[in-house]
């Protein structure tokens, strides 16, 4: 089924001309106050179990609980004020759904979204809380493209693509623009060592590549092991389809990675991780106990790799010398008022241990990228893990 070039943001999501960290900085200004600048935290223990320093990019703090209404948003706002008159559709699991219904009511326009019928019950409640219609299609992510597509042919409504696009991609890259730019005021001028990030489909994936490529910041990526399509398509080299398993991370489903974030990611990802669900729940209700966060297992992801220590960087150990400790600690000092970044979790744990001066821990970046979970997961979570924190 072809739609025409109007009525859709593109189906594989190609762009006129390669993206780069500038396409990211246009979507900044462009988002401006739309978006929350969410705070990037710390937690002393967390950082103890990782051996690292854990730079957690807050994002189930924003808009819709999750990293998505930058897409959403930054999408909607480069459509043809005509074509996005007659509304707007789009095929989501949930967060993707909610951002678009989201940005839809900012713009006062209708949304219809299409929804997989096993969709988390808080994912539905939200969608509809925002006044968009669900049509349900399917357990795949195929299948709700499908009735997307239907939907667009019918009614002459944009498509807003959940990842596979560039207004979508940069969108969402703004998310890891603003965490470099939070650690280098809270370090005076130092950066990652490495970022972490959750992929399903691949679009908060290859924004964030977008901007590391630039910064030199090595990338890695986390999913669940029975959805693992970005780690098979980067064995293989090559986009891999896979049939997603069962999972409690929801949100990271995929049948495949978008054609665009794949080109994008394999230049730039430096090594890609698959995680169990053991894994998630364990990482979700550490992070909810240790920093009082909470978000939902595919937020959990990134985490989950850090505190495996499975990085590069964390075997090899740090590298920085003395300057640089000094440097990092001044900052710290300051952290709050410099840059938004708050410590959180036990206060006798935050200081700096007394003694002889020793390399800085590595910086790790770990995007949680959403938050919305049914109460009743995070209870079984937390009776079946809280034992173990």
């Amino acid at each position: 089924m072809k739609l025409a070039d109007d009525a859709t943001q593109g189906a594989e999501g190609a762009a006129a001309a390669p993206l780069s960290i500038d396409d990211v900085r246009a979507a900044a200004e462009r988002l401006g106050e739309r978006v929350r600048r969410t705070p990037a935290l710390r937690c002393a223990a967390l950082d103890e179990l990782a051996d690292a320093e854990i730079w957690l990019k807050a994002e189930n703090l924003q808009h819709v609980g999750a990293f998505k209404a930058r897409g959403a948003l930054n999408a909607l706002s480069r459509l043809d004020p005509a074509l996005r008159a007659r509304g707007v559709i789009t095929y989501s699991s949930g967060n993707h759904a909610q951002a678009v219904a989201y940005a839809a009511r900012a713009f006062g326009i209708p949304a219809t979204i299409a929804m997989p019928i096993d969709a988390p019950k808080v994912k539905v409640a939200g969608v509809r809380a925002l006044g968009a219609e669900i049509v349900f299609a399917g357990t795949t992510s195929d299948d709700r493209r499908k009735a997307a597509l239907e939907l667009a042919e019918r009614t002459g409504a944009a498509i807003i693509e959940p990842f596979d696009h560039a207004d979508t991609i940069c969108g969402q890259g703004t998310a890891t623009l603003e965490l470099c730019a939070q650690v280098a005021d809270a370090t005076g001028g130092g950066g990652l060592d490495a970022l972490v990030i959750p992929v399903g489909g691949g679009g908060l994936l290859a924004g964030a590549c977008l901007v590391c490529e630039e910064e030199g910041i090595p990338v890695f990526t986390a999913e669940p092991a029975n959805c693992d399509a970005f780690a098979r398509s980067f064995e293989a080299g090559e986009r891999v389809d896979v049939q997603p398993g069962p999972t409690i991370a929801d949100g990271l489903k995929p049948v495949r990675i978008g054609a665009l974030n794949w080109e994008i990611a394999a230049r730039t990802v430096s090594g890609a991780f698959r995680v169990e669900d053991d894994e998630l729940g364990l990482a979700m209700v550490r992070l909810l106990l240790a920093g009082k966060i909470l978000v939902e297992p595919s937020g959990a992801a990134a985490l989950a790799v850090a505190l495996r220590r499975a990085l590069p960087i964390q075997q090899a150990g740090a590298s920085a010398d003395v300057d640089d400790v000094e440097a990092s600690a001044d900052a710290d000092a300051d952290a709050e008022d410099s840059a938004g970044i708050e410590q959180v979790g036990a206060e006798e744990a935050l200081s700096p241990e007394p003694g002889p001066a020793r390399a800085r821990r590595p910086r790790i970046g770990v995007l949680l990228s959403g938050g919305n979970v049914a109460p009743e997961l995070v209870a079984e979570l937390l009776s079946r893990y809280g034992g173990q924190v």
